[in-house]
């Protein structure tokens, strides 16, 4: 893509960083609610926080690191990826995973009013590249992957880091099968690394548990990265 392409895509990243922010703002952060929200209180939280997204300022907040990390994101998808269609697929993730990460930093969770949805819309968005086979073919075989660490270790990763590992497979699944296979060794490694500074610092133990998704999306990132384009 052009250098003003790439400028547009970060500077709407910085614009949808900030709306995810304050769409964040909207789901529980109460400890007892990250083993689940009383019945009901699913559909409350995804009122409040689009309520929470409408009234925001679409201006960066300090510290500034959620739009940041969003505008670099966008930027980068509209640097590595060609093809129309599969951009928008990035572009539609980019913000549902800044928004993601927000949350699950905040909340321990990933919540299904982000995470099922985007399945859709993803697919619809990749169907007309061509791509769409070896996408859900790779989402299904990251999240198979996925569901077996959390079969094996429940207290480590959640049901929302598996259906957050479909999602990733069918993006990264669309560039190819290298990028899968790097989203999904980059996330754990990722997760590995800050758990070691977490320890070094003596801030964790061994048995300390964090959110993982921020781990997961930065590894889709990384793939973008080092991988070839589509």
């Amino acid at each position: 893509m052009s250098l003003p392409v790439i400028v547009a895509a970060a500077v709407l990243g910085l614009v949808a960083g900030a709306y995810a922010r304050a769409f964040a703002t909207g789901f529980d952060t109460r400890p007892e609610a990250r083993g689940g929200v009383e019945p009901g209180g699913h559909r409350a939280e995804v009122v409040r926080a689009f309520a929470s997204a409408v009234r925001a300022a679409p201006l960066p907040r300090p510290p500034y690191l959620l739009e940041g990390v969003t505008a670099l994101a966008a930027a980068l998808a509209a640097w590595r990826v060609h093809d129309g269609w599969v951009l928008a697929a990035w572009s539609y993730a980019v913000v549902a995973g800044a928004a993601l990460a927000e949350i699950d930093r905040r909340t321990w969770r990933l919540p299904d009013a982000i995470t099922l949805p985007s399945y859709p819309i993803l697919v619809v968005l990749l169907a007309p590249s061509g791509r769409l086979l070896p996408a859900l073919a790779s989402g299904c075989a990251l999240g198979a992957v996925y569901a077996v660490l959390w079969f094996i270790r429940p207290a480590g990763l959640g049901l929302g880091d598996v259906k957050l590992a479909g999602l990733i497979g069918l993006l990264t699944g669309a560039l190819g099968t290298q990028s899968v296979i790097v989203a999904g060794m980059a996330g754990q490694v990722l997760g590995a690394l800050y758990a070691v500074g977490l320890l070094l610092a003596r801030r964790a133990t061994r048995t300390t548990e964090f959110p993982f998704g921020p781990f997961m999306l930065a590894g889709a990132l990384v793939a973008l990265c080092l991988t070839n384009g589509a």
